[in-house]
């Protein structure tokens, strides 16, 4: 049986059942979190520790946690927040040959499979070149199929500013696509 949000909340919010609700709140979010984050960062073990920082994050924080939202939506605001911070530090450190776009690159001129993981790569490397704000906005729509107004509260945004970076994002991914795609 799935807990729900409520449960959730009260158990965090009693310091007598506050581990167990730490866990429940890792039970019921861990997988989806991890594979938004993932599709921030990409490597996979990166990827987890930011998770688990995003859960620390969450119950050191969360006191600040105020109703007002859904506790997926504070929580998705924190791993896209601790997914940003791992990419900026990252780039900092990356040298020009071990860049993302560097990478996909490589992984498609390697690629034997056949047309299907051609073009999957080709939409990783595709988003992997949009702007910071147009990635983010498209993998929370196109993946996580989050509606715009849920987007809005995570990153901060308006509705129709997520909207226009939505579909700038999918012209240029089809642009991309559409240029490297060899047959």
């Amino acid at each position: 049986m799935k807990i729900k949000d409520a449960e959730i909340i009260s158990l965090m919010q009693n310091p007598r059942t506050q581990e167990k609700g730490v866990r429940a709140l890792m039970d019921a979010y861990q997988s989806r979190l991890y594979w938004h984050i993932r599709r921030i960062i990409v490597d996979g073990d990166l990827a987890q520790d930011t998770l688990q920082e995003t859960f620390i994050k969450a119950y050191q924080n969360f006191h600040q946690f105020k109703n007002d939202s859904q506790l997926y939506t504070w929580l998705y605001r924190i791993a896209t927040n601790e997914a940003l911070q791992q990419v900026n530090k990252l780039k900092k450190m990356q040298k020009t040959d071990e860049d993302p776009e560097y990478y996909m690159q490589n992984l498609v001129a390697d690629n034997t499979e056949g047309d299907a993981e051609e073009i999957q790569l080709l939409l990783q490397n595709a988003i992997q070149s949009l702007p910071e704000k147009q990635k983010l906005v498209f993998m929370m729509r196109y993946y996580d199929d989050l509606p715009y107004e849920e987007i809005s509260k995570i990153v901060d945004m308006s509705v129709g500013t997520l909207k226009t970076n939505y579909h700038y994002a999918k012209q240029k991914i089809e642009e991309y696509i559409k240029e490297n795609y060899e047959r």
